[in-house]
């Protein structure tokens, strides 16, 4: 996976005002959630707040980072498990992490990319993509920053699911069933057919 670094330093105010507060001085009040859980049996948060310029680069792009997170000092490696952004204004009003290690497993949505070109396209069909990214679970050091698909077999009105992938060293968490691409008929590819069959 990519990494990516981002500053942030300890938060003490918490609730909305402290919250709107950061948020006015370009500061986004942010959570890291780790091993350490509190009497409830859940992962306790780790309360910080990170400016909005560091954390762009990691949020408004296709890529997942693994983010370098130093926290007055203190260096965490984590991944953005959560965003809250403003419903008008599509401006990031919360950030909350997930602390990770080499040896822990986690799941993520990594993007999928298309790879060849499809058999059906060349018999006049159209490749739509259903999903753009699929959920695995692995240590993050084994996951790759995109997923490839070789499309080049897929034929017109047929499909590629979930089910019928697999990537070394990676388990697939989305759904078996879920559609990730497939060729779907066109008016030229509907016409060249009727002819072939006419011709026939």
């Amino acid at each position: 996976m990519l990494e990516i670094n981002v500053n942030g330093q300890k938060r003490t105010g918490t609730g909305k005002k402290a919250s709107k507060l950061l948020r006015k001085e370009g500061m986004v009040p942010c959570n890291l959630y780790g091993e350490k859980k509190g009497e409830n049996g859940l992962p306790e948060a780790f309360a910080f707040t990170a400016s909005m310029a560091e954390l762009r680069k990691a949020v408004y792009t296709p890529h997942v980072y693994v983010v370098n997170l130093n926290i007055d000092g203190a260096e965490h490696k984590a991944i953005i498990k959560e965003l809250q952004f403003h419903p008008t204004s599509d401006a990031l009003l919360h950030a909350d992490f997930y602390e990770i290690n080499e040896t822990k497993a986690i799941t993520v949505g990594i993007p999928v990319n298309l790879t060849g070109h499809a058999q059906g396209v060349r018999d006049g069909g159209r490749l739509s993509l259903s999903i753009r990214k699929i959920n695995v679970t692995a240590p993050y050091k084994n996951i790759p920053e995109k997923l490839d698909i070789d499309v080049t077999d897929l034929q017109l009105g047929k499909a590629i699911k979930v089910g019928s992938l697999s990537f070394e060293g990676l388990e697939i968490a989305t759904p078996k069933e879920v559609i990730v691409c497939s060729v779907k008929a066109t008016r030229a590819s509907r016409s060249a057919a009727a002819e072939a069959a006419a011709a026939e």
